[in-house]
């Protein structure tokens, strides 16, 4: 038994993300988003897969939300569609779209549960991609539109709004290896990619404090300790490029105005072209934020290799821990390395975990139970180092499980099971695994009955 100690007023909750989980990709008025378009591209998507469906959850609001109640979750993290609000992406205005988040917020703030809202999670309206996507300077006026846009609609029922989800995974998968959507392999591309998409997330937040609203702003980025495979000088300067391109190049603009300048440095000797920058816009990136989500699941061990332009190194590696069915190493040490290390050189005001979880193949026994105790040992561990961590000083003010529902995990379709519920993909029934009701338990007693099982 491990009894620890969290503040009363700590955010227990779940993230889910639209593309995921909503499916009526046709319904509403919503327009095509490149997931839409990338996963109807024979190949693509494991088992050629889509999100045309997901979880049904855009007709299940109801049978959604008692699931929440039930948990006990304090708040639920969730995105809303660019396409299902702006169908071409800037412009004409969908009311269907509206209503149907609308009857979504209400009917969480009625169960008692606080919405966290992320205004992007990858599903770029296609008619924007048709226009560059996000190495387009417009798209980031396109999505202060937006934005505004559901600012006026819901400021005064939300209170937490999370600007982008992972925009390094946007760049760098959707532009540099071509693995999610829209598919595009150009590394300059890329960083030109991750440039437009702060830059509309700093307009994002100027907009929000320019209407004077209520509650809160952040981001959420992917973070993890970058370690050296093997104890040798190539690795370890190789765990350090590492750092640069998936932490630092966005940890410096976010909270110094400057990309990490041995990054420019090195992409550059590399011929890489940099991304265009005008006056004024680390200032918007560099604004204020009221928060930094962080999403972890693993230390990523780095192997020096100078056949991987313009990088140098591989990753992926297990470094001698278990593995998740995702092929992601179990390593909760991590968790507590990437919260202090932001913590000591970034001093956000205040850190959400906002994903954190784990994909195992989960399937109902013969009495319809599920008991995905591998699961239950991953929260377990990682919760734990949460709290070492809030222990140290680190001001963590809350921590989400990716995910609620067994959902569409973007190029690996549905293969990867990282839902506290399990959803059979031929009924879409919902049916709680053992880890649900372990969370609930946790939930309840405020971290106090956290144990193993």
């Amino acid at each position: 038994m491990s009894t620890i100690e969290f503040p009363q007023d700590f955010v227990w909750g779940v993230t889910t993300a639209a593309y995921q989980n909503e499916g009526g990709v046709k319904e509403g008025g919503r327009g095509e988003s490149i997931w839409d378009r990338f996963s109807h591209i024979p190949g693509r998507i494991l088992h050629n897969d889509n999100g045309d469906i997901a979880c049904d959850s855009y007709h299940r609001i109801g049978e959604d939300i008692s699931l929440l109640k039930e948990l006990g979750v304090k708040a639920y993290r969730f995105s809303i569609a660019w396409p299902r609000i702006l169908p071409s992406g800037w412009g004409e205005v969908s009311e269907e779209g509206l209503k149907y988040y609308e009857q979504l917020i209400d009917g969480l703030l009625e169960a008692g549960i606080e919405p966290y809202v992320t205004l992007y999670h990858w599903d770029l309206p296609q008619k924007l991609q048709d226009e560059g996507g996000w190495t387009n300077r417009r798209t980031a006026e396109y999505f202060k539109e937006y934005c505004k846009v559901v600012f006026q609609r819901f400021g005064h029922k939300v209170h937490r709004w999370i600007t982008l989800n992972e925009p390094w995974v946007v760049a760098f998968n959707g532009y540099y290896t071509g693995v999610m959507a829209p598919g595009i392999r150009d590394f300059s591309a890329a960083l030109g990619a991750a440039h437009v998409q702060l830059l509309a997330h700093g307009m994002a937040v100027e907009c929000f404090r320019s209407m004077k609203l209520p509650g809160e702003i952040g981001i959420t980025l992917n973070l993890c300790p970058k370690e050296a495979l093997r104890n040798t000088g190539a690795d370890q300067e190789a765990a350090v490029r590492h750092d640069g391109y998936s932490n630092r190049w966005f940890l410096d603009p976010l909270f110094t105005g400057a990309y990490p300048q041995d990054m420019w440095n090195w992409y550059e000797q590399q011929g890489v072209t940099m991304p265009h920058t005008e006056p004024g816009d680390m200032e918007y990136i560099s604004t204020y934020i009221d928060f930094l989500g962080i999403n972890y699941y693993n230390i990523d061990y780095t192997k020096a290799d100078d056949s991987v332009w313009p990088l140098g190194f591989r990753t992926g590696f297990s470094g001698g821990n278990p593995m998740t069915y995702y092929q992601m190493p179990v390593t909760p040490e991590g968790l507590k390395k990437v919260l202090k290390r932001v913590n000591e050189d970034y001093h956000p005001s205040q850190i959400y975990i906002t994903e954190n979880g784990a994909s195992y193949q989960d399937h109902p026994d013969r009495n319809g139970n599920i008991p995905d105790e591998a699961r239950i040992d991953y929260l377990f561990t990682h919760i734990q180092k949460a709290s070492e961590a809030l222990a140290e000083g680190v001001p963590l003010a809350g921590y989400f499980v990716w995910t609620l529902l067994d959902d569409f995990e973007w190029n690996t379709g549905y293969d990867n099971q990282f839902g506290l519920v399990f959803v059979d993909r031929k009924t879409l029934t919902r049916t709680k695994k053992k880890s649900f009701d372990w969370y609930a338990k946790v939930i309840r007693s405020n971290g106090a009955e956290l144990k193993h099982m």
